[in-house]
Order: C-alpha cells, then structure tokens, then sequence
C-alpha cells in the first residue's frame, strides 16, 4: 500500500508535466505559425523589410506524379455595398495547374501479386488522387470590371472572391469522372514503367505489370488486361481501339 501511495504522487507529477509539455509545444507552433505569416521579416541590420526567403523545408515523399492537367480558367464575382446602391463585378482569367499523384509509400506486400509462370506482376496500387489547384495569380489576365464606383476594398474583395472561384471550378474540372479516368489510364503506364524497370535489370526478362486501382478492382471488366501480352502491347492496342 504504502508504495503505491509513493508512487501516485510521482505519477500524477508525470502526467502534469507531460501535460504542460504538450500546452508548452502547441502554443510555440502557434506562435512560430503566426510569425511565419503574419510577422514582417525584417533584415539583420534592422532594416525595411525586404523579399526574401521566410522559411524553407524541403520533405521526402513517395509519391510519383504520373499526370498533369492545365489549362485557363475563367471566373466572376460580385461585390454589393452601400445598402445596396454600390454594385461592382469582376470577370478574370488566369492560367491553373493540378497535378495527379500516386503514393507508392501505401503500397503494402499484399498488394504484389507476382505470377511467375507468365512473368506478370500483378499491383494493386492506391488510387491517383488530384492535387490542390495550382492558379497562377501573377499571371491574371482582368478582362472586366463594372460597377459605378469601385472601392479599394470592393476591388480587394473581388480579387480574392475571384481566386477562391477560380480554384474551386479548376478542382471540379480535374476531379470530374472524366479527367479522373484519364489520370488513372497515364498513371497505369507509370507505375507500370517504374515497377517492369528492376525487374528486368534482376535479369527476370520481359515482365509485364498489371496496375489497378480501387475504383476498378470489383468491376466485371476488370479481365480487360491481358496478361498474356506485355502492358505496353495492350495500351498500343487499346488506343488503336480508340482512334477508330
């Protein structure tokens, strides 16, 4: 009993300290946050502040871009103020981006199927996922603004009405069924290419690999590759298939 006594008193000053250890770290992420974005960076001398690097982190990934979607992207807004007297509206274009990725790190053992008869691997990936718009703000293009009296802050107000816009109809466009299964297709080909490459430096010869993803792997169809042909054969093949 009496250890156990000696030992709550410890306990409960470890939990503590773990505690404000926790409150002690989120409130310097915090801060550290908002100093990134809301704390002008001043030079060493004391200075104005001058362009420059704020931070800079450069993180490893596995993720392999196997496609990218671009294009011009065109959006409204409109801005009432003044009890309603005060109107204004924007149309702009500007250039996107929006990458698509596969994360190999997700790739587990499971998810290798390795026929060794026919010399076909077999992978069932994770799905090619859309990256986050990419709108090139600097290269906007106004194609017009209307209203009796456009205010700075109606102007800022649209600006920023127009990006948000912009970025959401560019996201739609890239997560669309369509821009998706195109995706999949380009990022069949490259995880194919990446996976066939050391298997065929191990001195396995021509090795074929079939790439499925989630959406695919319960469809009646998914027999459509054939493994008794490269994969490289079976893509010629499938755009000939298209083009007529």
């Amino acid at each position: 009993m009496a250890a156990g006594v000696t030992r709550d008193p410890l306990l409960r000053g470890v939990l503590i300290a773990a505690a404000l250890a926790v409150i002690a770290a989120a409130a310097w992420l915090s801060w550290d946050r908002f100093a990134e974005t809301r704390l002008e960076t001043l030079p060493e001398d004391g200075g104005a502040p001058v362009t420059q690097i704020v931070t800079a982190r450069l993180t490893g990934t596995g993720t392999l871009k196997v496609a990218e979607l671009s294009g011009i992207v065109q959006a409204t807004a409109s801005d009432i103020r003044g009890l309603g007297w005060l109107r204004s509206d924007q149309v702009v274009k500007m250039p996107y981006s929006v990458g698509y990725f596969v994360d190999l790190s997700k790739l587990a053992p499971g998810d290798l199927q390795w026929d060794a008869q026919r010399k076909t691997l077999i992978v069932d990936a994770p799905d090619v996922t859309a990256a986050p718009p990419n709108t090139d703000e600097g290269r906007r293009t106004l194609v017009e603004t209307s209203g009796i009296f456009v205010t700075r802050a109606a102007g800022e107000a649209l600006s920023q009405r127009t990006s948000i816009r912009a970025a959401a109809v560019a996201q739609k466009e890239a997560t669309s069924p369509e821009r998706m299964a195109q995706a999949r297709e380009m990022g069949r080909r490259a995880v194919a290419r990446l996976l066939a490459q050391p298997l065929a430096a191990a001195g396995l010869g021509d090795v074929r690999v079939v790439v499925t993803f989630p959406p695919e792997r319960n469809a009646p169809n998914r027999d459509r590759w054939d493994m008794s042909k490269s994969v490289d054969q079976v893509l010629r093949e499938r755009e000939l298939r298209e083009k007529r």
